[in-house]
């Protein structure tokens, strides 16, 4: 008997993970992508997977870090787009930063040479067919308005949405290396051994002060249509952030710490802007933190204050764009359903998780929910011991409800995991210093993690072919 097909809508992270994973069970998808019949305000190209904001996937390590853990988590699952990360990494630290166009070449080529996977170019314009019985919907930050009109039409819900932020992308060779070095912060190694991954540009206070000025008085791009749309805490434009106070960048995206100017080595910088690679060539380069609604000549004219970047070349500038998320904890069940209709799973950041990891982490879930079902056996999400449970149950069932909009997207952290005691001696029976105690408290979170996904995993075998 031939299987029926899974479908699943947005070609974005979590949708291509979400059809790497049905597909790789064994059950046929056919993933449907808008682009390029219709395009949106924030993609370049026709590509699956493309990174629309940073080329980074953030910390990668599993001991240390909670979205390093759900790397790790995500490895041993088979995800495709840690496999294609991790392939197309570019040197960023202790982060794991990817060459965007090689990654999502990467994905969309394995979709496409898949067997069981069908791709169709078209938009889902409002709710998907009814005789589509098993639907992953992972459209992510950029849902068409007939799609979220029509899911706000079927849930009662008042607005999906929030404002998002793009950071400019500078070429290397008009950055002016007299001034700005190349240097991690702590000169932490990364993935691939770089210590000198970044690129710093620093400012003294005079010169801070000055851009901190232009930012408050530059003309910013307004959509008036959207003022009741809210900002995610996690991706503010600079300017708003320096609206919250003088200060904020520079215990923000330009703090000083952890580094020293190769230049001028015994004057500390009062703040420090920088900028991360963006391509394998290292010919483009973003800068980090620096979301913004400034328009575009604004850009250009006060980021060029900025020392080493006064003839900068932008390869891109920054942008705004409205992001969409669903009130998951009234909306969705522990499979990632929608309650009012059940055919319908969710996956991504229209779920509430925020982050390309997030996404595609839970896309990776919805993937493997929907093709037990269809194979008649259904499975739980992972326990909340782990990131990926941790995950399900914050947009399903760990939020606070303090009243209309109170749900908000949340990226991955040791918060949303249950506590452990933090150990005061080491293996070995030696007391740990206080400072100690909390690095190894996330190692011994990371340890259960690991140590629940795998049993999980067992009771749970889904994808055979992948793990």
């Amino acid at each position: 008997m031939t299987t029926a097909p899974v479908h699943v809508v947005g070609g974005g992270l979590a949708g291509s993970e979400a059809a790497w994973q049905i597909a790789e069970s064994g059950v046929p998808v056919i993933l449907h992508e808008m682009r390029p019949v219709r395009g949106t305000d924030a993609h370049q190209t026709d590509r699956l997977a493309e990174l629309v904001c940073s080329n980074s996937f953030r910390a990668d390590d599993w001991s240390g870090n909670a979205v390093g853990l759900l790397h790790a988590e995500m490895r041993r699952l088979g995800s495709i787009i840690m496999a294609c990360g991790d392939a197309h990494q570019v040197p960023a630290g202790g982060a794991l930063a990817v060459d965007r166009e090689g990654f999502s070449e990467a994905v969309t080529a394995r979709l496409q040479a898949h067997p069981l996977v069908t791709i169709a170019r078209e938009e889902v314009a409002g709710l998907p067919p009814a005789d589509w019985d098993s639907v992953v919907v992972a459209t992510g930050p950029l849902t068409s308005p007939a799609l979220a009109d029509a899911i706000l039409e079927l849930t009662g819900e008042g607005q999906l949405s929030f404002f998002d932020a793009i950071a400019p992308i500078v070429n290397f060779e008009s950055i002016d290396m007299s001034v700005a070095w190349r240097q991690s912060r702590y000169d932490k190694e990364g993935p691939g051994g770089d210590a000198a991954a970044y690129i710093n540009c620093p400012l003294d206070r005079e010169q801070y002060d000055a851009f901190i000025d232009a930012l408050l008085a530059g003309p910013k791009s307004e959509f008036k249509d959207w003022e009741h749309v809210p900002y995610f805490d996690g991706c503010l434009p600079i300017e708003v952030m320096a609206e919250r106070g003088r200060e904020t960048l520079r215990h923000g995206p330009m703090k000083p710490v952890g580094l020293t100017n190769a230049h001028k080595p015994d004057q500390k910088p009062w703040a420090v802007v920088q900028l991360r690679q963006d391509n394998a060539l290292g010919t483009l380069w973003n800068m980090v933190g620096f979301q913004t609604k400034l328009k575009h000549g604004a850009q250009t004219e006060i980021f060029r204050m900025i020392p080493g970047l006064e003839k900068a070349v932008f390869a891109r500038l920054g942008g705004l764009h409205r992001n969409t998320f669903l009130n998951s904890p009234r909306l969705l069940d522990r499979q990632l359903r929608l309650k009012a209709q059940p055919r319908l799973r969710f996956a991504g950041q229209v779920t509430g998780v925020e982050g390309y990891v997030e996404s595609a982490a839970v896309g990776l879930l919805a993937g493997r929910l929907a093709a037990a079902e269809r194979l008649g056996r259904p499975i739980e999400a992972p326990p909340a011991t782990t990131a990926l449970g941790a995950l399900v149950n914050h947009i399903t069932g760990g939020h606070l409800d303090g009243g209309s909009g109170s749900f908000q997207p949340m990226n991955i952290n040791y918060g949303l995991l249950p506590p452990l005691e933090a150990p005061k001696r080491d293996a070995e029976g030696k007391r740990l210093p206080n400072k100690e105690r909390g690095r190894a408290k996330k190692r011994l979170m990371g340890e259960r993690a690991l140590a629940d996904l795998d049993a999980w995993r067992t009771g749970a075998p889904v994808l055979e072919a992948a793990e």
